[in-house]
């Protein structure tokens, strides 16, 4: 890779790497769960051989281990990209997409995981 090329394909990746840095410098998780979890990920069969799913792999382990922390769970992450699916499909091209666009916001969503916190 060229040194200047871009380190992230796609803004979302970048998001998914900080907000990863970010968990783990709040106390969420050890580097060592981190490794684990993206590593079990990585080797599912189909990985691609080339990387070009690397991405996927470490957005699957960070919403592994946040459903594992107690959270957020499966059903509230899926909730919540559907949220940002209807919010984009009503934004007007060129505005910024804002998850308060979303013209159902009460579907699917009951916030974050209720009574239970970070494991410690």
């Amino acid at each position: 890779m060229p040194a200047d090329a871009p380190v992230f394909a796609e803004p979302w990746q970048a998001e998914a790497f900080a907000m990863t840095v970010a968990l783990h410098d709040s106390g969420l998780f050890s580097w060592s769960e981190w490794g684990d979890a993206l590593s079990a990920e990585v080797k599912q069969p189909g990985a691609a051989s080339d990387g070009h799913d690397y991405y996927e792999h470490w957005l699957a382990a960070l919403e592994n281990l946040l459903s594992a922390k107690g959270v957020a769970g499966k059903g509230d992450v899926d909730a919540l990209a559907a949220a940002w699916e209807r919010a984009a499909h009503a934004t007007p091209h060129g505005k910024p997409i804002l998850l308060e666009n979303d013209p159902s916001p009460t579907e699917g969503r009951g916030g974050p995981t209720e009574g239970r916190g970070p494991a410690g």
